[in-house]
């Protein structure tokens, strides 16, 4: 098969599956393994897709925002870690808030059975989860959900967002990010999302980042906190040693949840 050949065949995975791994990639194009990191590399290059760690991702413009739908599909084992090394944080009697994202999500997929404590939140997801009755009939968390302007990544964003979760005072606030980079901090490519996000930062006594591998030296437009704000980044084993002891270095607490790959 020759290079352009091998180039197309993984855009298409990289647009149907929404991240690639480079194990996978060697195995159905029966190449070796450094032939498609070379063909990653080159891919980078041409700014069609971004290299991670053992694999890509798609390469967003600053101020492309990704549908929630879209992004549920993509690192699913590492957010399933990530998700449930968060809950294990939280305690009974905590008033939290949580923001929106595929990981937040299912962070309070862990939090449903919960009832002793109290949640605040702009997610539409995540006040879904929370609340939808269960079979068992089980306890659920209070949940107080702010109103607002939804966005593509199923936010409720700007000044009626604002307002509401200001009146709020929280324990820990979680939230999930668009990209974590060392210099440019926190992002989002959703202006009123940045600001929605610097609230729910400030009603909270701890700030817990949730961000896996592939979000790291991603950048949206809009900055919305310093690493230096972030007293817990939890990501993923698929960080590098050298990323690893950079963030270390950086925020309060890097907690390195293990994730059961495929």
């Amino acid at each position: 098969m020759l290079a352009a050949e091998r180039h197309g065949a993984i855009l298409r995975a990289l647009q149907s599956d929404g991240s690639v791994r480079v194990a996978d990639l060697a195995a159905e194009l029966d190449v070796s393994e450094m032939t498609v990191r070379r063909d990653l590399d080159a891919l980078d290059a041409r700014q069609l897709l971004r290299k991670v760690h053992g694999g890509a991702v798609p390469r967003h413009n600053r101020g492309e925002e990704p549908r929630s739908a879209q992004k549920a599909g993509q690192q699913r084992a590492e957010k399933a870690a990530i998700a449930a090394t968060a809950a294990a944080t939280i305690v009974d009697g905590m008033t939290v808030a949580i923001g929106a994202g595929t990981t937040t999500t299912e962070l309070a997929r862990h939090l449903r059975t919960r009832p002793t404590i109290t949640v605040v939140t702009n997610s539409v997801n995540v006040f879904r989860e929370l609340t939808d009755p269960t079979a068992d009939g089980s306890e659920a968390p209070l949940v107080y959900l702010s109103g607002g302007v939804r966005t593509p990544s199923d936010a409720l964003v700007g000044p009626v967002a604002d307002a509401a979760i200001a009146s709020f005072r929280v324990d820990v606030t979680y939230l999930g990010v668009h990209g974590v980079d060392p210099d440019a901090g926190l992002t989002s490519p959703n202006v009123a999302e940045a600001q929605t996000n610097r609230t729910l930062i400030e009603i909270g006594g701890r700030l817990v980042v949730l961000a896996d591998h592939t979000k790291y030296r991603e950048v949206g437009s809009c900055v919305f906190a310093r690493l230096d704000d972030v007293q817990t980044l939890i990501s993923d084993d698929g960080l590098t040693a050298a990323d690893r002891e950079l963030l270390d270095a950086r925020v309060g607490d890097l907690v390195i949840a293990s994730a059961a790959r495929r």
